[in-house]
């Protein structure tokens, strides 16, 4: 099976909690506070490795976590930051988050790399505290967790040129041929069961790459057959050889076909240029149906070319031609860099508050943030939290919703009771 889709999560490393600690030196009698600052965690970051060709890779393991920072320690010592987690993808990868469907990056180049969840960044020490009014904090705050998401992984193929067709017209045959891939080929329809890459050498100087795709049914476009997990590769191609079966009753009905299927997929597939190939033309039936294919191809303006892939008739011309309009094609389009977001960047000081259940539910990046970096448990800390919310506005905000002393009050994972 080629595995060309697949959904995993990621999970960047929490960051270290900060240190609560104060200075006992003999020398220094009023040491005041030392407790150092957490460290950041690991983000899990994809990385382009141009050694892979499927995603293969993630069909037992689809969980990806990066490990925590550090915690922070006496002395103002930082925690140590932790690695970041790499997780490697072929060349052609595709990152949409699962959830929003948004489009994050499109990963083309040997050792690209793109931060797909980042690590959270470490807590406070009770150092970081100290103002000429409060002169020793007995608070510190944990770290940042990880940011999280499920993620869409899609690949398509990167090739120059691919080969399409109905079931056995020879696409496999042929990328045997011209190349060092070795296909399965036998005499029954969908042999190909996934996508086959191979480089063509070109008089020995220069070379392109060839993408054999499985065979396409009438429907194809709608989910028939095998060939519509596949057509996303052809999308990268900048030149399609459209394989004929020379032993079929009628190649020019095929071609129609197929490329009816194209054009339902995908408006640019059917505009990418085509060299239209009669395949087994040493058979007497595809000779005489060469004569046809050559007049159709001819009223419509595409260039047709008849070979046998078995024999090798024909087959070095037919390269040495796609390897010319190659290079008479525009170069690839550039990839946007990435990451491409598609939705508008939202601040972090934006809030919502909204009824759940019987609580109250306040939502928002920085407020969800302060909330699970707050030590409850330390009065001081507590107080700091209440100070910041009125700061941000979302007191106010609350009162001004209804709250009532005794309701409670939900923020990220922590749930609060209401008082005044």
């Amino acid at each position: 099976m080629f595995f060309d889709e697949v959904k995993i999560y990621v999970k960047g490393g929490n960051g270290g909690d900060g240190c609560i600690a104060f200075r006992r030196e003999r020398a220094v009698p009023f040491g005041g506070p030392s407790g150092g600052n957490g460290g950041t965690g690991g983000d899990v970051v994809l990385v382009v490795d141009p050694q892979l060709n499927t995603l293969i890779s993630f069909k037992h393991r689809i969980h990806f976590k990066a490990e925590r920072g550090g915690h922070g320690s006496g002395k103002d010592q930082q925690g140590k930051s932790a690695e970041d987690r790499l997780v490697p993808v072929p060349r052609g990868t595709v990152v949409y988050d699962a959830e929003s469907g948004d489009l994050l990056a499109d990963l083309t180049e040997p050792g690209e790399r793109f931060v797909v969840a980042s690590g959270g960044r470490g807590g406070r020490g009770n150092a970081a505290f100290t103002s000429p009014v409060h002169q020793a904090p007995r608070f510190a705050e944990h770290g940042e967790p990880g940011k999280e998401r499920w993620l869409r992984l899609e690949l398509k193929l990167i090739a120059d040129v691919g080969v399409v067709g109905l079931p056995n017209a020879g696409k496999s045959t042929l990328l045997s041929v011209v190349s060092a891939a070795h296909p399965k080929i036998a005499d029954y329809p969908f042999t190909t069961l996934q996508p086959n890459l191979g480089v063509v050498t070109v008089d020995g100087l220069e070379s392109f790459v060839l993408a054999d795709l499985p065979g396409l049914i009438e429907g194809a476009a709608g989910g028939a057959g095998l060939g519509h997990q596949f057509l996303r590769h052809v999308e990268r191609t900048r030149l399609l050889i459209h394989l004929l079966d020379g032993a079929a009753d009628d190649p020019l009905a095929d071609y129609e076909t197929i490329n009816a299927e194209l054009g339902r997929y995908s408006t640019r597939l059917a505009a990418k240029p085509q060299i239209v190939v009669l395949n087994k033309i040493d058979l007497p039936d595809a000779q005489a149906q060469w004569i046809l294919v050559q007049k159709a191809m001819r009223t419509r303006g595409i260039e047709a070319w008849a070979i046998s892939a078995v024999t090798g008739q024909g087959v070095r011309e037919l390269m040495l031609r796609t390897f010319e309009l190659l290079r008479s094609l525009p170069a690839p389009e550039p990839v946007a860099e990435a990451p491409v977001v598609l939705r508008p960047a939202v601040s972090d000081e934006l809030f919502t508050i909204e009824r759940e259940g019987a609580a109250w539910r306040v939502r928002g990046e920085r407020v969800e943030r302060i909330a699970v970096m707050t030590p409850f448990l330390v009065p001081e800390a507590a107080a700091r939290f209440q100070r910041q919310l009125r700061a941000m506005g979302v007191v106010a905000a609350l009162e001004a919703a209804g709250v009532r002393p005794g309701d409670r009050v939900r923020i990220g994972e922590r749930e609060l009771e209401w008082q005044r």
